[in-house]
């Protein structure tokens, strides 16, 4: 199982605070500023794990966790 969690958020201090953490945890964190970004890079290559904001522009964390549900590849990342 891959070790990659992408974390989703649209404000940069989350982002950085977070991905340190499971930085020194041990992960490979990808980033995204908002929920479009991330279902990009959830579809492009499934982590093992997302962490979404719920409110962010473009798609909200509850719309990109219902878009990942409806893809084959996706549907099994724990959100």
């Amino acid at each position: 199982m891959s070790k990659r969690i992408v974390v989703a958020d649209d404000e940069a201090h989350i982002l950085h605070v977070v991905s340190m953490k499971l930085r020194n945890a041990g992960y490979e964190v990808q980033t995204a500023e908002d929920g479009e970004e991330a279902l990009e890079l959830c579809l492009a290559d499934p982590p093992a794990m997302l962490i979404t904001d719920y409110q962010m522009p473009y798609m909200t964390g509850l719309e990109l966790c219902n878009a990942l549900r409806q893809s084959e590849k996706t549907k099994n990342i724990p959100a």
